[in-house]
């Protein structure tokens, strides 16, 4: 009698966990289905033929400099903030997975006191201005150089490595960048990753900060030129020419915006998906 009610309950467990999961997965495939049928939804003209799909939007997006130069800047965010947030993050993690490291656990209690506590919007603004860093691409990437939660995630990581490896790296004559360099990192890639995801989406969608540093329109990032197109009256006037000449809609203009922004995060998912699992369960727990 045991067996059979603990088999019709995990029956139940796992109905209800694989119904769960299905409510999820429509929460998310459904909004998501929605901007791409209404991106390649045709312009619908009286007396005129109307084609199935249409990729006019995607095309006069595209040919605008204006989204060009904000999709580069994004780029150039993403690229530069990821290498340097990778490097500091790295660096910072080797050193303070190591329990000899003189005054370990007072820097540790700094960095959690930052991860607790904020300065706050106006001291960040002061401290950038003061830098002479206003109306520059650093002023976004700085800030966040190194973030407290993806530290320690790569700490605990770090620390669950077998420490008699870099002792026989260490005996063998090797420095400490040598052991980090040809002994961690190689061991270290899905925690890597997993990090290096988590920095490349949050510098790729960059918002609040791009408003309070930039001024210059030209050195805005994409999902800022995304939200003056979705909260625009009139999304034509990110397309250059007449009006009357454009064969999309506005509401296609819109959603293909929304696409061409959230396709390179989607597109580099699934290559690291699996280093990416393994990486936040390894990172999470600590032997």
């Amino acid at each position: 009698m045991v067996k059979s009610f603990g088999s019709r309950g995990d029956k139940v467990f796992d109905f209800g966990i694989n119904f769960f999961l299905i409510l999820v997965l429509m929460v998310t495939i459904v909004p998501l289905s929605y901007v791409v049928l209404v991106s390649v939804a045709p312009l619908v003209l009286p007396g005129q033929p109307t084609a199935l799909l249409s990729f006019a939007a995607y095309s006069e997006l595209l040919a605008q400099p204006s989204f060009l130069r904000a999709a580069l800047n994004s780029f150039v965010l993403l690229v530069g903030g990821v290498t340097l947030n990778m490097v500091l993050t790295t660096l910072s993690a080797f050193a303070l997975s190591r329990k000899s490291l003189p005054g370990r656990g007072i820097i540790l209690a700094f960095i959690l006191f930052t991860f607790l506590f904020n300065a706050g919007l106006i001291p960040q603004f002061l401290l950038v201005r003061s830098l002479g860093l206003l109306d520059t691409l650093p002023s976004v990437v700085l800030p966040g150089a190194i973030s407290v939660y993806n530290l320690l995630i790569m700490i605990a990581f770090l620390q669950n490595l077998p420490e008699s490896l870099g002792e026989a790296a260490r005996i063998d004559g090797a420095s400490e960048f040598q052991v980090l360099w040809y002994v961690m990192l190689p061991l270290s890639k899905p925690i890597l990753l997993t990090v290096g995801l988590f920095y490349a989406v949050n510098n790729w969608n960059e918002f609040f900060l791009p408003i309070l540093f930039l001024n210059n329109r030209d050195l805005m990032p994409l999902p800022v030129v995304l939200r003056d197109i979705l909260t625009s009256f009139n999304s034509a006037e990110y397309i250059d020419g007449n009006r009357q000449a454009s064969i999309a809609s506005p509401e296609a203009l819109k959603m293909a915006a929304v696409v061409l922004t959230t396709l390179p995060m989607l597109a580099v998912y699934p290559w690291i998906q699996s280093h990416f699992t393994k990486g936040v369960l390894l990172g999470g727990v600590k032997e």
